[in-house]
């Protein structure tokens, strides 16, 4: 990777099924160490483009680049984490922490010692050998998103990974999420349909219009950090807020 390169970069990517286009050509680029998320209504392909960017979809069009290196169509090669956690019930934390290497190469002691770091640093470590059926809705996304930091990939894509959870946990979640984030320095390209958690978050905020999903509006959040509760009142926050609703309403229209 040369001084300058994007962490991560899509050019000119598209998709459709048949015959219908679920993402129009797209471009960006995304810094090292970013946070970025994506806002747009049901179906404007951010789904698509997350498959892509995986590995899962091949872009009829386009290409992804990780470092410079072109992955288009590779699988393994960034962290995922779908909305539902998608926990083995019949494997404990620990063992859910340690699923990726447990069914690519088997599970090493390392491995078992980096999930108890993860465990004990973000709260769950007296929850080791507790299975998922004992965990509220917060605790199994904390374990979902530790099994996705245990897979050491630079870039995580976390697919609406709150959507399901109450007001109040998902704000918990929110403000954890930003302190494992500045924690590990990972590159974070985040998918929500809250437009409040996306300024909360993010670096900035890219806005999709309905299919054929394309980037519409690209706003950068220049608000300090680390952010509490305060920040939802300052007016950056608000005039941020104002503008990807008028993106989302123009797009929709």
């Amino acid at each position: 990777m040369t001084a300058g390169t994007p962490k991560l970069r899509v050019e000119g990517a598209t998709k459709a099924f048949d015959g219908s286009i679920a993402l129009a050509p797209t471009t960006l680029a995304i810094q090292p160490g970013e946070f970025v998320s994506f806002v747009g209504p049901s179906g404007c392909g951010k789904s698509t483009l997350f498959n892509i960017v995986s590995g899962l979809l091949t872009p009829d069009q386009g290409s992804v680049l990780l470092d410079g290196v072109d992955i288009t169509g590779t699988a393994g090669n960034v962290g995922y984490m779908l909305q539902k956690d998608l926990l083995v019930p019949w494997r404990s934390v620990i063992d859910n922490i340690t699923l990726g290497a447990a069914l690519t190469r088997g599970t090493t002691k390392a491995d078992r010692t980096q999930a108890i770091d993860f465990a004990q640093r973000y709260g769950l470590g007296e929850f080791l050998d507790h299975y998922p059926h004992a965990l509220s809705g917060g605790m199994r996304q904390r374990v979902a998103l530790m099994r996705t930091l245990a897979t050491n990939h630079d870039v995580l894509l976390l697919d609406e990974p709150f959507g399901a959870l109450d007001a109040q946990t998902r704000f918990e979640m929110q403000q954890w999420l930003l302190e494992v984030w500045s924690e590990t320095n990972r590159t974070v390209v985040f998918v929500t349909h809250d437009v409040d958690e996306s300024i909360f978050l993010s670096d900035r905020v890219l806005v999709m219009s309905p299919r054929p999903g394309r980037v519409t509006d690209e706003l950068t959040i220049d608000l300090p950090r680390p952010r509490t509760l305060d920040v939802l009142t300052q007016p950056g926050f608000i005039a941020a807020k104002q503008r990807i609703l008028v993106g989302l309403t123009g797009a929709a229209a």
